[in-house]
């Protein structure tokens, strides 16, 4: 049987997916409600980051917990899905994109699994997994959305907003998109050798390119953008391969941690 691949975002995804409802207990405190089903006979587990209610704003999410949570459920892969900001100009509203790498500017979450021993030091050459975004990007295409793949994801702390000389600061830097979500995520799945990435769209102009932000103007974007979403990721997981021999997520511990010879050598 095929290992199940988890799908991470809001409530207009989990529509894609049916199934038995589950909370995971884990080191770190449970799971959100879980659902576990299968999307065109491949098996799913959907997990809404914010609670079944999107009651956690995203700096008070239990990320540790979540990644935990899909490890002990055997899932390998995992697809999240993100509302973004335009930074770039080039980008508006209701676009969907492929980041290729992150900067994190987050302040308060806890980013690891490895607060002690052994010391681990994971590598972030490629935040998101190569194979899983060549996937998402022909479903992408497939689906009628040629998604931007050079992108860069700036991830900020929430919950509010970001300034427009903090957006300024962020497109200067190098950064195209900005949202509340992301990080630690994506190097979390990185520690427990998952593969991970995201697919994002764009809800609005990052503050300083359009009048006012808005939450619900998040929302009313999300809900429009979320039928082509939900196709892009029933395509993606039916064309995912089982096999993870061509990229470095599964790895990930080979060469990440101090042997204990040489520590103890350096004492």
């Amino acid at each position: 049987m095929k290992r199940p691949i988890a799908i991470i975002g809001g409530s207009g995804v989990k529509s894609i997916l049916k199934g038995e409802q589950r909370i995971i207990g884990t080191p770190y405190g449970p799971t959100p409600n879980l659902t576990i089903g299968e999307i065109d006979g491949r098996p799913a587990v959907f997990l809404p980051r914010h609670g079944e209610f999107h009651s956690s704003p995203p700096h008070r999410v239990n990320y540790r917990a979540s990644i935990w949570g899909l490890k002990n459920l055997g899932i390998e892969r995992i697809i999240a899905t993100n509302a973004v900001g335009a930074i770039d100009q080039q980008l508006s509203p209701g676009e969907i994109v492929i980041p290729m790498d992150l900067v994190d500017f987050t302040k308060s979450r806890i980013g690891t699994f490895y607060d002690g021993s052994p010391v681990t030091h994971i590598d972030v050459s490629q935040p998101y997994c190569p194979r899983e975004r060549e996937v998402l990007a022909a479903s992408a295409t497939a689906a009628g959305k040629a998604a931007p793949r050079d992108v860069v994801m700036a991830c900020t702390e929430g919950p509010r907003y970001e300034t427009p000389a903090e957006i300024k600061m962020l497109r200067t830097m190098g950064c195209h998109i900005v949202g509340m979500t992301g990080a630690p995520e994506v190097f979390l799945a990185r520690e427990l050798e998952m593969c991970y990435a995201s697919i994002s769209f764009v809800s609005n102009m990052a503050a300083g390119l359009q009048r006012t932000l808005s939450a619900r103007e998040v929302e009313e974007k999300g809900r429009e953008t979320s039928q082509v979403l939900n196709k892009i990721l029933a395509s993606a997981i039916s064309r995912m391969p089982e096999s993870r021999k061509d990229c470095p997520c599964g790895t990930a511990l080979s060469h990440a941690q101090l042997k204990k010879d040489i520590v103890e050598a350096a004492q």
